[in-house]
């Protein structure tokens, strides 16, 4: 067995769960997040959150607006919704669950 394989399958079933909480704080664009991401070493691949943004955009959890930017191209700044809030309040519930099994599970005596 691949322990950094097994490590980043697990990064990445936090991803949605992570974009939505920095969102939630304030908007930002594709490389802010990639940025946070890969600072608290959560990011697996850098291709990986496109595909996530596109969906989430899709699933109404996120929005988008450009806006005009002085080093380059435009940038795609990304907002949380209502129901991605709502969304996002869900997550979390799970979350707390999730990590108090695990860790009821997993604490070495």
């Amino acid at each position: 067995m691949n322990l950094e394989n097994t490590k980043a399958q697990m990064r990445k079933g936090i991803l949605e769960y992570c974009i939505l909480a920095m969102l939630k704080q304030q908007e930002a664009y594709a490389s802010e997040l990639i940025r946070g991401l890969k600072e608290q070493r959560l990011l697996v691949v850098e291709g990986t959150i496109y595909p996530l943004l596109t969906r989430l955009k899709n699933d109404g959890l996120l929005t988008y607006r450009w806006e005009e930017s002085t080093s380059g191209p435009p940038r795609k700044y990304y907002m949380i919704t209502p129901l991605g809030r709502d969304f996002l309040g869900e997550l979390h519930k799970s979350w707390q669950e999730l990590t108090a099994a695990v860790n009821e599970l997993t604490t070495l005596d």
